[in-house]
C-alpha cells in the first residue's frame, strides 16, 4: 500500500489553498496516467478551497508508474502567488509538503487487533444493518482508531491500517524532534528555503 499525504503544516490558509491546487493537479495527472487515487482523510480550513491535510491511497496495475508519480510530488514545495484571502497581504511565498508512506499491509495487519461493530453515524439502512465499522488497535503502542466512513468492512479496515500507520509515523517523528530539537529546527528551516518544486499563480503553473 502506498500513501501520499499533502500537508500545509502550521501554515496559514494560503498554504492550504496551495494544497488544494496541488491535489487538483494530482488528480488530473493521475487520471491521464491511469493511476487511481482513493481519498482516505481530508482536513479543511474554514476558508473555501483550502485544505490543511489530505491523505490518499495511490494505486495502479503498474507499480513503477505509482512510484514515479509519488516521487515526483514528494518533498517541500512552494506556491508563489498573491494571497486569495488577504488581497493586500505582501507575502507571496506559501510552503506545503508531500510525504510518501510505503506500508507493508500484511506485516502491520499482524500487529493490529480488529473489532467490527455497527456504524453509529448516518448512512442509510445499508450501514445500519451491517457490522461495517471497524475498531482497530495497534497492540504494542495502544494507538486506536474507529473507522466507519466506508460502506464495506474491507474498505474501513484498509483505511484503519493506513490511519494507524500515519499515527505511528507521527509519533516517531515527534520523538525524534524532542531528542534532536535543534537539528530538526535547522532542518525544517533549510527545507522551507529550498523547495523541491515551485508553482505560480492560481493556475498553479510549475516553474522549471
Amino acid at each position: 500500500m502506498i500513501l501520499l499525504q499533502l500537508s500545509s503544516g502550521k501554515g496559514p490558509a494560503e498554504c492550504g489553498r496551495a494544497v488544494f491546487l496541488a491535489f487538483t493537479q494530482m488528480q488530473k495527472e493521475a487520471q491521464s496516467q491511469g493511476i487511481a487515487i482513493n481519498l482516505l482523510q481530508q482536513i479543511n480550513y474554514n476558508e473555501s478551497r483550502s485544505i490543511k491535510s489530505i491523505l490518499m491511497d495511490v494505486k495502479s496495475s503498474n507499480p513503477k508508474e505509482v512510484e514515479a508519480f509519488v516521487n515526483r510530488w514528494k518533498g517541500v514545495m512552494l506556491w508563489n502567488s498573491q494571497s486569495p484571502f488577504r488581497r493586500k497581504h505582501k507575502r507571496k511565498n506559501w510552503f506545503f509538503s508531500a510525504q510518501v508512506y510505503e506500508i507493508d499491509q500484511q506485516e502491520l495487519n499482524d500487529q493490529i487487533e480488529f473489532k467490527t461493530c455497527r456504524s453509529s453515524g448516518a448512512g442509510g439502512q445499508h450501514v445500519n444493518k451491517t457490522d461495517s465499522a471497524v475498531q482497530a488497535t495497534h497492540i504494542s503502542s495502544g494507538i486506536s482508531v474507529r473507522v466507519e466512513s466506508e460502506r464495506s468492512q474491507h474498505a474501513n479496515k484498509r483505511l484503519a491500517i493506513a490511519l494507524i500507520y500515519q499515527k505511528l509515523d507521527e509519533q516517531q517523528q515527534k520523538n525524534a524532534f524532542e531528542q534532536h530539537k535543534t537539528q530538526w529546527q535547522q532542518h525544517m528551516e533549510l527545507q522551507r528555503g529550498n523547495p523541491d518544486r515551485v508553482f505560480k499563480g492560481e493556475k498553479f503553473v510549475a516553474v522549471t
